[in-house]
C-alpha cells in the first residue's frame, strides 16, 4: 500500500468515523464530571441510530430525524437516571442493563419498519459541504473540509462544551457535584438536578452520535450498526482525561485508526476483513492500559448519592 496515495481516504475516513465517537464522548464527559458513570452509550447509539433513520426515512427530513433519535436517546437515558440517581442503583450494573435492553428494542422497531416492504430499509444521506478554499487544501482538504453540517456541528461544539466547564457558573456546578456532592449541596447546588440534566446531555449527544451512523455515515440501520464505538467514547473520556479538547484529540486518533482499517481493506482484499476491523479496538485496550491506570477523573465519579449522608 503507497501510504501517501491512501492517505486522503484515512484522513477523510478519520473525520467521519471520529464525529459519532466525539459526540458520544461529550455526553459521557456531562455525564461524569457529574459523578455518573455511563457505559451505556452503546445502547443509546443504537436507538439513536434507529430513530433517526425511521423518523428522517418517513418524514424525509434528516435534521427531524436527527431531533427525533435525540429524543429517544433521552427517554432512554431516563431509565438510567431514575434507577441510578432517583434509585441509587449501581451505575455500572444499570448501564449494561441499558446495553442489552436498548439494541434490542431497536432491531425490534427496525423488524417492525422495514417489514416486508424492502424500500424502507434504505434512507437519505446528508450531503457534504465543500468549505470553498480549505477543502482544495492538498491531501486534507478534501477529507476535513468536505463532511456533512452535523460533522462541522460537532467538532463546533468542543469549544463550547470547553467554555461552559472553564467559566459558566452552571460548568462549575457540575465539577462540584461530580467531585464532592455533599459539598455542592451544602453551597446551594441542587445535585439530584445537576445529575438528571447530566443525563439529559448525556443522551441526546449520545443519540446524535448514533443518528451520525444513519444519516452521514451510511444511509441504512443495520443490526451492531454502532459496533463497539460508544465503548471506545468511553475510553476516549480516559484518554482525553474529561476535557472537551482532550476528548476530540481521542477521538480524531481512534477515527484515524479507523480509517487505517478502511485503507488496509482496500488494499488487502484477500486478508480476513475482521482482522483489520480489530485495529481500532487494540488501539483502545492499550490506550487504556497506559492511561487508564491512574484514575484523573472527578472524585465521586461512579458513587450513588445520598440525601441523608450529608
Amino acid at each position: 500500500m503507497d501510504f501517501m496515495v491512501a492517505l486522503p481516504t484515512i484522513i477523510r475516513a478519520m473525520a467521519m468515523g471520529a464525529v459519532p465517537i466525539l459526540l458520544a464522548s461529550l455526553g459521557e464527559v456531562f455525564s461524569e464530571r457529574a459523578g455518573l458513570v455511563n457505559i451505556g452509550l452503546e445502547g443509546i447509539m443504537a436507538v439513536g441510530a434507529f430513530t433517526a433513520f425511521a423518523v428522517g426515512k418517513v418524514t424525509g427530513n434528516l435534521w427531524v430525524g436527527l431531533l427525533a433519535g435525540m429524543a429517544a436517546g433521552v427517554v432512554v437515558n431516563m431509565i438510567y437516571a431514575f434507577c441510578t440517581v432517583t434509585l441509587c442503583s449501581d451505575q455500572v450494573v444499570t448501564s449494561m442493563a441499558i446495553n442489552i435492553l436498548a439494541p434490542a428494542v431497536a432491531l425490534f422497531g427496525y423488524n417492525l419498519f422495514v417489514g416486508s416492504n424492502p424500500d424502507n430499509a434504505t434512507g437519505a444521506q446528508m450531503p457534504s459541504i465543500a468549505i470553498p478554499g480549505l477543502s482544495d487544501i492538498p491531501i486534507i482538504g478534501n477529507g476535513l473540509f468536505n463532511q456533512s453540517l452535523l460533522a462541522y456541528l460537532a467538532f463546533l461544539l468542543v469549544p463550547v462544551v470547553w467554555f461552559f466547564f472553564k467559566r459558566f457558573r452552571a460548568g462549575l456546578s457540575f465539577r462540584s457535584v461530580g467531585e464532592n456532592p455533599q459539598a455542592a449541596e451544602t453551597l446551594g447546588i441542587n445535585v439530584v438536578r445537576v445529575k438528571y440534566v447530566a443525563c439529559i446531555v448525556c443522551g441526546a449527544l449520545a443519540a446524535a452520535g448514533g443518528a451520525f451512523l444513519t444519516i452521514c455515515y451510511t444511509p441504512i440501520y443495520t443490526d451492531g450498526i454502532v459496533a463497539g464505538r460508544g465503548f471506545i467514547a468511553l475510553a476516549t473520556v480516559i484518554f482525553g482525561r474529561w476535557s472537551a479538547v482532550g476528548v476530540m484529540l481521542a477521538s480524531l486518533l481512534f477515527g484515524f485508526f479507523d480509517g487505517l482499517n478502511v485503507a488496509l481493506q482496500a488494499s488487502f482484499q484477500s486478508a480476513p476483513v475482521m482482522f483489520f476491523k480489530m485495529i481500532p479496538y487494540i488501539f483502545t485496550i492499550v490506550a487504556l492500559m497506559f492511561f487508564g491506570s491512574k484514575h484523573g477523573g472527578p472524585k465521586d465519579n461512579g458513587k450513588p448519592y445520598f440525601r441523608e449522608s450529608r
